[in-house]
C-alpha cells in the first residue's frame, strides 16, 4: 500500500533547523540535551515521592492507593490540555510550547518542595500537569526535522535518540534523587526544580524553531478537543492498529512510575539509593539499546522487526520481575527490559510518516491523549491490585508485572497483522 499526504513547499527558511544536514543535528543536539534534562528532572523525584506519599498517610496499602489516585489525576488533566498544547506547537511552533512546559514543571517542583501535606502535594502535581507536554512536543520536533528524511534507520534513530534521553534520565534521574534523599524528603523536589529551571534558560537562549512558518496550521479548537483529536487516527488505515498498540505500552509503563518502586521497597526492601541504582541499571541498558542496536536493527530487519522483537523481550522481562524471589533475579532481567526499547522509535517513525505535515503536533497531542489516558487507568488500577496483593495475608506483590507483562502479549498479537510497511518511500 502506497501512503500519500498533501504535498507542501519543500523551501525551508534559512533560518530553520532543518535547512540542511548541518542544521538538521544541530536541532537534533539542541533537543536532545532539552528533553535529557527534562527527563533528569522527571527522574530525580522518582524514588522519594511514592514514600513521601506513604509517609503523609502513615500506612503503604492506603497510601500505595493515594498514590495511584495522585498518578490518575495528573493524566486526566494531561488528556485534556496534551491536545490542546499539539493544536498550539502546530500553530505558533515548537519552541514556545516546550519552553511553556519546562518552566510549569519548574513551578510544579517548587510548589511541592513547600507543601507541607497531601493537599498541597495534590496541587502541585496539577500545576506540573497543566503545563506537561516536553516530551511529546520533542517529538514533534523530532517529526518535523524527520519530514523530508529518506532513511527509514535514521528517522528511527533520531526517534531512539529521544529515547536514549529517556534512558540516561532514569540513569542519572534517580540516582541523583537516591542521594538528595539523604538531606531529607524535599531536597529532591528543590533539585529537579533547579535543573528544570536551568533547562528553560537553556531553551530560552539556545533552542532554534523546528517548525517554519509556512508548514504551521490553522488553530482550530475542535483539534484540541481530547476525543475529537483521537479522530486524526483516522487519515490512515494503519494508525488505528498502531494507536492501539501505544494504548496497550502505555499502559503497560505505568507499571513503572505507579508500583515498581512500592513492588521494589516491599519484596526486597530496598531503599531510595537501591531503588535509584535499579531504575538507573534499566536506564544504561535503554542507552546502549538506543545508540547501538536500533539503527542497525531496522537497517537489516525492518521496522516490523524491531517493533516484534521489542515486545517479545518486554514481555519475558516483566515475567522475570514479577516472578523474582531474590534481588540477582531481577537484576538479570534487566537486558531483556532494556531490549523493550525497539519498540517506541520504530512506532513513532512508521506513525508520523502516515500523517501530513501540518499534524504532526496533533498527532503527539493524540499520542500524548492515549498516554494520559493509560495514566488516569494505570496507576489505579495497579496500585489497587498491589494493594489488594499484599493485605488480607496474601503475599502476591508481582502480580501487576505480571498483568503488565500480559498487556505486553496482546499488543504482540496485534502487531502480528501489520502488514509489511513500504519503509524508504514518503508516507
Amino acid at each position: 500500500m502506497t501512503d500519500t499526504i498533501p504535498t507542501e513547499p519543500t523551501a525551508t527558511p534559512a533560518d530553520a533547523p532543518g535547512a540542511t544536514p548541518r542544521g538538521r543535528k544541530a536541532a537534533v543536539g539542541f533537543i536532545f540535551t532539552t528533553a535529557l534534562i527534562d527527563i533528569i528532572s522527571i527522574g530525580i523525584i522518582i524514588p522519594v515521592l511514592p514514600p513521601l506519599v506513604v509517609h503523609f498517610v502513615g500506612d503503604p496499602a492506603r497510601g500505595a492507593q493515594l498514590y495511584g489516585f495522585f498518578g490518575a489525576s495528573f493524566a486526566l488533566m494531561q488528556f485534556f490540555v496534551s491536545p490542546l498544547q499539539g493544536a498550539l506547537s502546530d500553530r505558533f511552533g515548537r519552541r514556545p510550547v516546550l519552553l511553556a512546559s519546562i518552566f510549569g514543571l519548574g513551578c510544579d517542583f517548587v510548589f511541592m518542595a513547600l507543601a507541607p501535606g497531601l493537599v498541597w502535594l495534590f496541587i502541585g502535581r496539577m500545576i506540573g500537569a497543566a503545563t506537561a507536554a516536553s516530551f511529546s512536543t520533542a517529538n514533534a520536533y523530532i517529526a518535523d526535522l524527520n519530514v523530508d528524511e529518506p532513511s527509514p534507520q535514521r528517522r528511527a534513530a533520531r526517534f531512539g535518540l529521544m529515547a536514549t534521553a529517556f534512558g540516561v534520565g532514569f540513569v542519572l534521574g534517580p540516582s541523583i534523587g537516591g542521594l538528595l534523599g539523604h538531606f531529607g524528603p524535599r531536597a529532591p523536589f528543590w533539585g529537579a526544580a533547579c535543573l528544570s529551571l536551568i533547562n528553560w534558560l537553556y531553551g530560552f537562549f539556545v533552542l532554534p524553531e523546528s517548525l517554519p512558518k509556512e508548514r504551521r496550521a490553522p488553530f482550530r479548537f475542535k483539534s484540541a478537543n481530547p476525543v475529537a483529536s483521537l479522530k486524526l487516527y483516522g487519515v490512515h488505515p494503519l494508525l488505528p492498529r498502531f494507536a492501539l498498540i501505544t494504548a496497550l505500552l502505555y499502559l503497560a509503563q505505568q507499571v513503572y512510575i505507579s508500583s515498581f518502586v512500592l513492588y521494589m521497597g516491599y519484596r526486597y526492601h530496598f531503599g531510595p539509593e537501591l531503588i535509584g541504582a535499579s531504575l538507573a541499571a534499566t536506564g544504561v541498558g535503554s542507552i546502549v539499546v538506543q545508540m547501538f542496536v536500533i539503527a542497525p536493527f531496522v537497517k537489516r530487519f525492518g521496522q516490523r522487526a524491531a517493533i516484534y522483537t521489542g515486545l517479545v523481550c518486554g514481555a519475558l522481562a516483566f515475567t522475570l520481575y514479577a516472578s523474582a524471589s531474590q534481588p540477582w533475579m531481577y537484576w538479570s532481567a534487566v537486558p531483556l527490559s532494556s531490549m523493550a526499547g525497539l519498540i517506541m522509535p520504530g512506532v513513532q517513525a512508521v506513525m508520523t510518516r502516515r500523517v501530513p505535515r501540518d499534524m504532526q503536533g496533533r498527532l503527539q497531542g493524540a499520542n500524548a491523549s492515549l498516554m494520559a489516558m493509560a495514566g488516569l487507568i494505570g496507576p489505579i488500577a495497579f496500585t489497587s491490585v498491589f494493594a489488594w496483593s499484599i493485605s488480607g495475608g496474601r503475599q502476591l506483590p508481582g502480580l501487576t508485572i505480571y498483568i503488565a507483562a500480559a498487556l505486553y502479549v496482546v499488543a504482540f498479537v496485534i502487531a502480528l497483522g501489520t502488514p509489511k510497511l513500504d519503509e524508504t518511500q514518503p508516507a
